[in-house]
This record gives structure tokens, C-alpha cells and sequence, in this order.
């Protein structure tokens, strides 16, 4: 039920990341950003990241009770709602993404460590006995399901929010007026470490690639990880929400750093019956 597609040869990465990583032949290790090796780097590169974090907590905060967050990855949302006093179950897929996320909030204060519930599941398809005030689905996760799992999504989250309670999600696409279908992002991780990421964007099939790796490609092996997903534009987000049974109350165009792509955060509710 994902769009998301991994490993691979270097050849099979798009663009000009594609064409110099085939040129450094057998040292290239290619990798999922969601694996053992990936998830290190990820989780070095979140640390780093607040996008949407401002946005999203203040959205939650109109939100009583309880918060569900859906691929919560290493925890660059989780701790900031925990910080900001929420009780908060973190569901997750991945497992070397949960390993790093229990092991952070084991070095964490008590106070937050105690109010944080982790669940190894599928966000599309889980059942929890219990309801929350706020489901949230940060960092444009959704866009790693396609049209049916995104559909199994709605439903999922529907049985369980609260009365009143909302749907958090972002996502990120090309804008329209966009000339650049491929750019790269020089980025330092939270132990220093520089990193190269590439996206590029493909208009024909509608999907992004993601292609991390470190920025010194000197000598040894070089772990590559890559990771495919659709463009989802959040017209399209709007209505499927809408035929799901949601209304959206409030759409965020958030920061992004340019002009290239747009990013949004949308808040729905359940339409009353």
C-alpha cells in the first residue's frame, strides 16, 4: 500500500546524483532511508529539523486530551509534543526507527518519558482502545501511500479521534511556476557530520526521490539511501478528505527556504453524521 521504493543500483538514482554515484562503482552501498543504516542518518539529520514543529504544536494545542502520532520515525515531533506537556503514542513501522526513537526517550527526563506510549505498527492499518484529540502525521508521511492506503488511512483515523478532535497532516509538492526539477542541499547533522541530499522531482510520474548521503566520498564504502514518493498536492489531499468524511478547517502554508516546492499543513475534523 506505499508508493515508497528503496535500494537499488546507483544507476537507478535519478538525475545527477544518479550519474556521479555510478562513477564511484563498487563503493556505493545502496540502502533505504527507513533501514538500519538509514535511520542513523535520518534521525542525525532530524535533530536538526523544526519545520512544521511550531505550526503543529500550535495546532494541537487547541486539541485536549491525548495525541496519536503516525510514522513517528525517531522522534523529531514526538519530543516537542511531549515537551509542550502532551500524553503521546508514537506508532511506527520501521523498526531500527523505533529502536532509535525508544533509545532517545530512554535519555530523556522522566517527566516526558513517562507520557509517551511506542507502538511498532502500520499507520494505515492499527486499532488502538482508545481515542485521541489529535491525530497527527507529520513530515509529509503520508505521501508514502498511494491512493488506497491513503484511503485505509482516513478510515483508520476516523475510529479513532475523539469528538472534536482533529487530523494533523503535511505534505509537500512542486509549485507551479517551479523550473527546477532536481536540486541539492548540503546539510549538517546533529554530530556535525555533512551530508548531501538530492531531490528530484518527477513531473511524468508524479513522484519524488530523496537521495541521502555523506558529503565525503574520499575513500571507503558510501551508503547511499534513496526513497520514492509521490507529489501529493494538497488540493488532492483536500478531497480525498473530504470523501472520507472530513472538512478542513485549516491549511498552513509553511516555510520551506525557496520557491521550488510548496509545503502544507492541513487540520481536518470529522463531519458530523
Amino acid at each position: 500500500m506505499t508508493a515508497t521504493a528503496v535500494g537499488g543500483t546507483p544507476r537507478s538514482v535519478p538525475g545527477r546524483a544518479g550519474r556521479a554515484l555510478a562513477e564511484l562503482g563498487d563503493r556505493v552501498v545502496m540502502c533505504g532511508i527507513y533501514d538500519e543504516v538509514g535511520s542513523l542518518i535520518y534521525d542525525d539529520l532530524s535533530r536538526n529539523d523544526t519545520h512544521e514543529v511550531r505550526e503543529l504544536i500550535g495546532l494541537v494545542r487547541r486539541r485536549p486530551g491525548p495525541v496519536l502520532e503516525l510514522a513517528a520515525g525517531t522522534g523529531r515531533l514526538t519530543m516537542p509534543l511531549l515537551a509542550a506537556g502532551r500524553d503521546v503514542t508514537a506508532l511506527e513501522l520501521a523498526r531500527p526507527m523505533l529502536d532509535l526513537l525508544l533509545a532517545r526517550l530512554h535519555e530523556a527526563p522522566e517527566r516526558l518519558r513517562e507520557r509517551c506510549t511506542t507502538i511498532e505498527g502500520d499507520m494505515a492499518s492499527f486499532t488502538l482502545d482508545r481515542r485521541f484529540g489529535a491525530v497527527v502525521l507529520g513530515t509529509t508521511s503520508i505521501s508514502l501511500l498511494d491512493e488506497e492506503g491513503r484511503a485505509a488511512l482516513y478510515r483508520t483515523v476516523r475510529d479513532h479521534l475523539a469528538p472534536g478532535g482533529a487530523f494533523l497532516l503535511s505534505t509537500t509538492y512542486p509549485t507551479a511556476g517551479a523550473t527546477q526539477d532536481e536540486i541539492r542541499i548540503d546539510m549538517a547533522g546533529a554530530s556535525g557530520r555533512l551530508y548531501h541530499l538530492h531531490e528530484h522531482w518527477s513531473p511524468q510520474t508524479g513522484t519524488r526521490t530523496v537521495t541521502l548521503h555523506a558529503a565525503d566520498l574520499s575513500e571507503g564504502p558510501v551508503h547511499v539511501c534513496t526513497s520514492t514518493v509521490a507529489a501529493l498536492p494538497a488540493d488532492l489531499l483536500e478531497n480525498e478528505l473530504a470523501a472520507a468524511g472530513f472538512r478542513v478547517n485549516t491549511r498552513l502554508t509553511l516555510r520551506t527556504g525557496g520557491d521550488r516546492h510548496e509545503s502544507v499543513l492541513l487540520e481536518a475534523e470529522v463531519e458530523p453524521r
